[in-house]
């Protein structure tokens, strides 16, 4: 019986009438009283699990249950957890309020070492935790199982791969993966392999779903604003949408011409562009940071970094600074249409002397972005691993771009228009 079915007073009478000891392991009575039927693992010969869902779905909780209940069937000792970078295994997978850490229970809950990125259980399981930021650190580790969380949010594809090549210990090494769809190849890749190849499962699911055990003001102010619009057919509805027919970038070209960092060739220039947000409370726009190259010859130009996200003025301009000095870039661009003066100046209280260029948009953002994507066109600019959040902007961009429909700004699409346009002067012809 799934408790969140039932009316409130049901629920009430129902824990009332449970013994003492159906009380103790009530909260940890995953199948039996918790779980959904599609956030139980599927029946069947499977090797890969993909649970495809919106947000709040319940996919981190998912996983992290099947990973205790292989601990504690004894169906796995040896566990990779994986997620798109440290911090967000740390504060979600293990320590967060649907991690490993909440729902074991006292008799089973394992010892956390975070300098040794490990958990170690009772009965001598042990799971280790990756980012998939560093994809060598899965290069030789052994795993009976493993638990990825947020697969298309991965900036570099690799570390699945080598995830992959590691999964070979016991009888049966499986892994659940958990993910918010985005059209990335590497979730189509699986998408495609379910539909004529048992090895892949597919759940899917959406935000509604688990509404009960969400916010009511989640529901007004986050699903009211998005639903019916494209970015909430993808983050609530959890529909892995195609091309938009009419962007200025497709994936497929993003994809092929996309590079690893060891093949990034030697370049002559680096710059950091910004797109500062006007404001910066609760619902503002981001602040676009990125980072970019081009090749000694001049032709070829390489994106290293999307630091893009929601920043107070201060925020941004540390993060841009820092970027400048762990990239060794040659100077920091910034549009001032929205700000002026300040831009400079809130990047002078973090570094005095550091290289600036403003820029001043005097066209709409289509016109600015043009030249670029036929660079990209052209086969001349390379993503230097995966940025997905970037590249759903990119892909999302048409010549009749809605902000209010789309429901957000294209503000790293914005400065990364800036970054090429700066490094690729031919691109400059086009802009008046």
């Amino acid at each position: 019986m799934l408790l969140a079915r039932l009316p409130p007073q049901a629920q009430k009478e129902m824990i009332l009438s449970l013994t003492p000891e159906q009380t103790k392991n009530f909260p940890f009575d995953w199948r039996g009283w918790h779980a959904r039927p599609e956030q139980v693992a599927p029946a069947g010969d499977w090797s890969k699990w993909l649970i495809l869902a919106g947000r709040g779905f319940g996919k981190t909780r998912v996983v992290c249950e099947w990973v205790r209940e292989l601990v504690e069937t004894k169906k796995a000792a040896r566990i990779a957890l994986v997620a798109p970078t440290a911090a967000d295994v740390r504060d979600v997978m293990v320590e967060g309020p649907s991690g490993l850490l909440s729902c074991c229970p006292d008799w089973n809950r394992p010892v956390y070492e975070p300098s040794r990125r490990k958990l170690t259980w009772p009965n001598g399981a042990v799971a280790i935790t990756y980012s998939a930021d560093e994809p060598e650190r899965l290069r030789g580790p052994q795993h009976d199982a493993a638990a990825c969380d947020e697969l298309a949010a991965w900036r570099y594809p690799e570390a699945y791969d080598m995830l992959m090549f590691g999964l070979r210990l016991g009888e049966h090494p499986r892994c659940a993966i958990a993910t918010t769809p985005r059209p990335v190849k590497l979730v189509k890749e699986l998408v495609t392999t379910a539909k004529t190849n048992g090895d892949v499962v597919v759940t899917r699911g959406s935000t509604y779903e688990n509404s009960a055990n969400l916010a009511p003001t989640f529901f007004k102010d986050i699903v009211s604003k998005y639903e019916g619009t494209r970015l909430g057919r993808q983050e609530l509805l959890a529909e892995l949408l195609t091309d938009v027919v009419g962007a200025l970038w497709q994936r497929e070209q993003i994809d092929k011409l996309r590079i690893k960092k060891e093949q990034c060739p030697p370049l002559s220039r680096i710059v950091v562009a910004i797109d500062p947000a006007a404001k910066s409370e609760e619902g503002s726009d981001e602040t676009g940071i990125i980072v970019a190259g081009i090749g000694r010859d001049d032709r070829h130009g390489y994106l290293l970094d999307d630091l893009s996200g929601k920043y107070q003025p201060l925020g941004w301009a540390r993060k841009a600074v820092w970027a400048y000095e762990h990239y060794k870039a040659d100077r920091i661009i910034a549009e001032v249409n929205n700000g002026g003066e300040m831009v400079e100046a809130t990047l002078r209280t973090v570094n005095k002397t550091v290289p600036y260029k403003a820029v001043t948009a005097t066209r709409g953002k289509v016109i600015r972005a043009e030249p670029i994507a036929a660079l990209d066109e052209q086969g001349k600019i390379h993503h230097v691993g995966s940025f997905p959040q970037l590249e759903d902007q990119l892909c999302e961009f048409t010549l009749d771009f809605d902000r209010a429909e789309a429901g957000y700004s294209p503000d790293r699409l914005d400065a990364r228009v800036w970054a090429f346009t700066e490094l690729m002067p031919a691109s400059r012809s086009f802009f008046g």
